[in-house]
């Protein structure tokens, strides 16, 4: 009998749900785990794209890698005026091997060491890099070094710092790129030579053939085995690795380096054991055998070289970076200026402990030629410099900067303008100024008073104009002060050699000024250059340039001037003399009435501007004062330097502006700005009311030139002395005169040229005056 049989359909769809079931499960497990592995690919393609234009950027933008750069070493070199080497900074002491004469065990050692790949990889080895990760990683001792192959090691040796901090993504990308470079360019053999003779040993030691004869005396074909297994194992830490100092250390990286090249092959194992056995002291020299560097003798130009460090820094530079440093030294006139402050009887230094400070710069462009910062001082590399120190007085060569200078420019006084020599008090204060005569000439000229270094009309004159005028005029010859100047600047304010030189050169050139400068031009180890110069400054106007430079010329020529021992004969030329002197209530009776503490000269003709301070570090102590006859020190060592640069160069007069007006009186030659000739009155003296110039006469001013030192006659005049002086010793006659009241201040004079302020007095110190004297001259 049949069944009717029946298929139970109440669960709905009991088989088509197991179905999609199933298509569920495809959906929410399958398919997303397609998705992500799909989403990584894409964002590991994307990576790769991204990391290839990255280092594709890195590497065009890398430095060049040259031949010179990866066989010589990273020293900076320094060149004078001529391009002639005269110091290598961080100097290598390096004696080059070529491949033939390189060992092939010491070749075994160094692969065996650094990189054991080396000969298979193209200058990058990633296979190295894999298994330098898993050393890092299992802590194994494999004899691996890092990633790093030594092309690449090479790479950054020769134009990269080695320095922690520079070890970015960039850098590294650079570095590897390079070595691929390198690798295309040079044998492997050719590679290792430069590696070898690249690392640095210690010591000051670079190269492994150089090390050699340091460590062991002898070169490396006369190595042994265990010697030579030392060396490839010291670049990765000269220091801790020196034999000397450090022997267990030194035998450990030695055994390491042996047991790599067990592992390569390269020896046997019971060569190694044999080796291990030898002490790391065994055949180490006493003696160390050192490479000359064919520099010039450091003590001709240690205190231009100090500055011209100064200078690397200031551009963010460093000593040890490969560079060719090109500056503006005159060899030449360098050493003349050292062999007159330290080996010149002419000169006459009393003693090796009175000390000097110098710089000569390009009257036309602001270039340091020259820089002497000490004397008798060989034993101490870079040592105080004294030509760029601001911590002593400049005393009156200060008067034309401060004083008279601005006078003419802002105050348009002729040369002739009349003056009060008259006695004279610092407003506000009980302080009396004196001169270096103790004696007052009445009414005379500015162009007298500037001759003969008086110090009550230059003081006077500086109040006329203002101190914040003064002030602007100084700043435009690069001279600034922290304080706010005052009236005694006027006769000496603290600047150094260097900014008196570089601000007298504006009178030289015709007004402008140019900041002085050392360097001319760096070239980096990538082959590209930077030149320097400083950006001209319009300081003055040409009218006032020349009209100071006709006064300054009558203190050298005149016979009344207070620098005729600077007279080159001649020679066209116009100069200042300063000195400055202690305080009476200090060491009255205990120094002669004639001591002073500082002295200065400052000169210059079209071509050259130079600047001289002499004195002693430690005035106060015993002896250590300047007498009569050490003030004309600085005027010599002017007159000898000065006339040796000369030699050979046109002797050009300056040429009177059209804008002047030349007159004569009582022998002199004075000018005034067309449209400005009358006597001005003198607004300290109460005025006078004169109006009268002297009679006009036609300008005789030509501009003549002639070639100095062109004849036997000019040389023997160059040889003859100076244009004779008066009785009395111009150092003796201007000596300056202290005030009744040296330690008191006085007031600062920020008037305007038509007015005088007579504020409270301000500390001198606390401003940048003259050392504690009052009085300054010369």
């Amino acid at each position: 009998m049949s069944k009717n049989i029946s298929i139970d359909t109440s669960d709905g769809s009991s088989s088509n749900s197991r179905v999609n079931k199933n298509k569920n499960k495809y959906k929410k497990g399958r398919f997303p785990v397609k998705k992500t592995i799909l989403g990584i690919l894409a964002f590991i393609s994307l990576m790769i794209i991204l990391g290839t234009g990255l280092f594709a950027y890195f590497a065009s933008t890398s430095p060049q890698i040259t031949y010179q750069s990866l066989s010589s070493d990273n020293s900076t070199k320094i060149y004078d005026d001529k391009k002639h080497v005269i110091s290598r900074l961080g100097a290598q002491n390096r004696d080059y091997v070529k491949n033939n004469k390189i060992p092939t065990q010491l070749k075994q050692a160094v692969t065996s060491i650094e990189d054991r790949r080396f000969y298979k990889h193209k200058g990058v080895d990633p296979i190295g890099i894999l298994g330098a990760a898993a050393s890092n990683v299992t802590g194994s001792s494999l004899g691996l070094q890092g990633g790093s192959t030594l092309t690449q090691q090479l790479v950054k040796l020769s134009v990269f710092s080695t320095a922690y901090s520079d070890r970015t993504l960039k850098r590294k990308s650079q570095e590897a790129w390079l070595a691929l470079k390198v690798e295309r360019t040079y044998s492997k053999d050719k590679i290792l030579e430069f590696y070898i003779n690249k690392v640095y040993m210690g010591n000051n030691v670079y190269g492994m053939q150089t090390a050699a004869e340091y460590y062991y005396g002898k070169p490396l074909s006369k190595l042994s085995l265990p010697e030579l297994a030392l060396l490839a194992g010291m670049p990765q830490s000269p220091s801790g690795y020196n034999p000397y100092l450090y022997p267990e250390y030194a035998t450990q990286r030695r055994n390491q380096v042996l047991n790599a090249m067990v592992r390569t092959k390269a020896i046997s194992s019971e060569q190694a054991q044999q080796a291990k056995s030898v002490s790391v002291k065994k055949g180490l020299t006493k003696t160390h055998k050192k490479t000359e560097l064919s520099t010039v003798k450091q003590k001709y130009i240690d205190s231009y070289l100090k500055q011209v460090i100064q200078e690397l820094k200031s551009k963010g530079l460093k000593t040890n970076s490969g560079l060719k440093v090109y500056t503006n030294l005159d060899l030449s006139a360098q050493k003349h200026l050292y062999k007159l402050a330290n080996n010149s009887p002419e000169v006459g230094f009393p003693n090796n402990r009175m000390q000097i400070g110098a710089t000569l710069v390009d009257s036309q462009t602001g270039k340091v030629k020259a820089m002497l910062g000490s004397r008798k001082n060989n034993k101490v590399a870079f040592g105080l410099n004294r030509a760029v120190q601001t911590d002593r007085s400049s005393g009156s060569t200060m008067k034309p900067l401060m004083d008279y200078g601005p006078a003419i420019e802002y105050l348009k006084y002729p040369t002739y303008q009349l003056v009060n020599d008259t006695p004279y008090t610092y407003p506000g204060t009980s302080t009396s100024l004196k001169d270096f005569d103790y004696k007052y000439q009445g009414t005379i000229t500015m162009h007298k008073a500037l001759i003969e270094s008086r110090n009550i009309p230059a003081i006077r004159t500086l109040q006329n104009v203002g101190i914040n005028k003064a002030t602007e005029f100084l700043s435009n010859l690069g001279i600034t002060f922290n304080d706010t100047p005052n009236l005694q600047n006027g006769i000496g304010a603290y600047i150094s050699s260097e900014q008196e030189a570089a601000a007298y050169a504006a009178f030289a050139n015709g007004g402008t000024y140019h900041k002085p400068y050392l360097i001319n031009k760096i070239t980096f180890p990538d082959g590209k250059s930077t030149n320097y110069e400083t950006k001209p400054v319009t300081a003055m106007s040409p009218e006032t340039a020349f009209m100071i430079t006709s006064m300054l010329k009558g203190v050298m020529n005149n016979q009344m001037g207070s620098g005729t021992e600077a007279k080159v004969p001649g020679l066209y030329e116009a100069g200042k003399t300063g000195s400055t002197q202690y305080p009476d209530n200090s060491y009255k009776g205990v120094l002669p009435g004639y001591a002073a503490m500082d002295s200065w000269f400052t000169g210059y003709t079209k071509n050259y501007s130079l600047s001289i301070w002499t004195g002693y570090d430690r005035p106060v102590e015993v002896g250590n004062y300047l007498s009569a006859n050490d003030l004309s020190i600085a005027q010599k060592i002017y007159k000898y330097e000065m006339q040796y640069i000369s030699q050979n160069l046109s002797n050009e007069d300056w040429v009177k502006p059209a804008n002047l007006t030349q007159v004569s009186n009582n022998g002199l030659t004075d000018y005034y700005i067309n449209g400005y000739s009358a006597i001005q009155p003198d607004k300290t003296s109460g005025g006078f009311s004169s109006s009268a110039i002297y009679n006009n006469q036609p300008s005789t001013s030509s501009g003549n030139q002639s070639s100095y030192a062109s004849s036997a006659e000019s040389n023997n005049q160059r040889n003859s002395s100076s244009s004779a002086p008066s009785q009395e010793s111009s150092s003796d006659k201007h000596e300056s005169a202290n005030s009744s009241s040296q330690e008191s201040s006085e007031s600062s004079a920020n008037s305007s040229s038509s007015s005088v302020s007579n504020t409270s007095s301000s500390s001198i110190q606390s401003n940048n005056s003259s050392e504690s004297s009052s009085n300054s001259s010369n």
